[in-house]
Parts: structure tokens; sequence; C-alpha cells
């Protein structure tokens, strides 16, 4: 046996480890706040789903990351306060957040969490915490694709110029 081969949840985190456990849960704590604030605006039945399903991964996230911080004397970081539940009809129509610019902000934080999480991976010499932060990429990549196929069906991706390679003869 090698160094660091007995049960993972028996060795110590190295810094990259509690640096990237720390700002993962912070990093969710604002997630969770984001999509809990964006349901306040969004109009689109299925957008809303959409949002529910990026919540409930940043409450999970938030659970796995704090436990792990907790379990090895790391300080919790602070979360955001709750979000109340405000009605759409009442956000002035300047303030609303419209629905597409909601789905791009949403592939943005996904966009964001598969880096951060790829990162995370790739530093962790505890395999308990490399496959805690896999199944976070996993869950977000599949809200990813959630939220890509919403944007094309509502119409709202916006494409950038597309390279059409024809070729003359």
């Amino acid at each position: 046996m090698g160094i660091l081969s007995g049960n993972p949840k028996d060795e110590p985190m190295h810094y990259g480890e509690v640096a990237a456990v720390w700002a993962g849960s912070l990093t969710a704590k604002g997630a969770a706040a984001f999509y809990s604030t964006m349901l306040n605006h969004a109009g689109d039945t299925d957008l809303k789903q959409v949002l529910e399903e990026g919540f409930t991964l940043a409450q999970a996230e938030i659970a796995g990351l704090d436990e792990i911080l907790r379990e090895n004397g790391v300080a919790i970081p602070p979360a955001p306060p709750e979000r109340p539940h405000a009605d759409l009809e009442s956000i002035p129509p300047g303030a609303r957040i419209q629905d597409p610019e909601i789905a791009t902000m949403i592939g943005k934080d996904v966009g964001m969490g598969l880096v951060s999480h790829s990162q995370a991976m790739a530093q962790c010499i505890r395999e308990d915490i490399a496959m805690m932060f896999a199944e976070f990429h996993t869950a977000k990549a599949k809200l990813g694709q959630t939220n890509l196929r919403l944007l094309k069906e509502k119409g709202w991706l916006v494409v950038p110029p597309l390279h059409m390679n024809q070729v003359k003869e």
C-alpha cells in the first residue's frame, strides 16, 4: 500500500482541495440565489422547470461541499439570504429580466461550472472529493443540455456567424 491509499475520508485534504471545496460551496450558494431570483422573473413554464432543476442542483452541491468542509474543520462560507417570492406582474417592465436573457445566463453558469468542476477533479488526490465533483459535473452537463434544447426550441438561441465551408469548383 502506498501513501494516502486508505479510506479517503481519513486522508487529509491538501490546500488546493480545501480551496476548491470552499470556493465551490460559495459559488453554489450564489447559484442558488441566482436561480431562485430568476424564478421570480421567468414567465415561461419550461424555463421555470430548468431554473428549479438548477436550484436543486445548487442545493445538492451546497450540502455535499459543506459536509466535507465540516468534517475537515474548515469554516463554511456564508450564504446570501433566501430570496422572497415575487409576483411576476409586480416587477416593472424595465426591471424585469426577460426569459431569453435568463436562459442565456443559465448557459453561462453551466459553462463556468463545468470548467471549475473539471479543474477541481484534476487537482484532487482524495478520490471521494474528485468523485463528488464528477457527479456535480455530470449533473451540470445534463442541465446544460436541457437548457440548450430549450434555447433552440423557443427560438432564443443567438447563433454566432456560421461558417459554411463550400468548395467551389
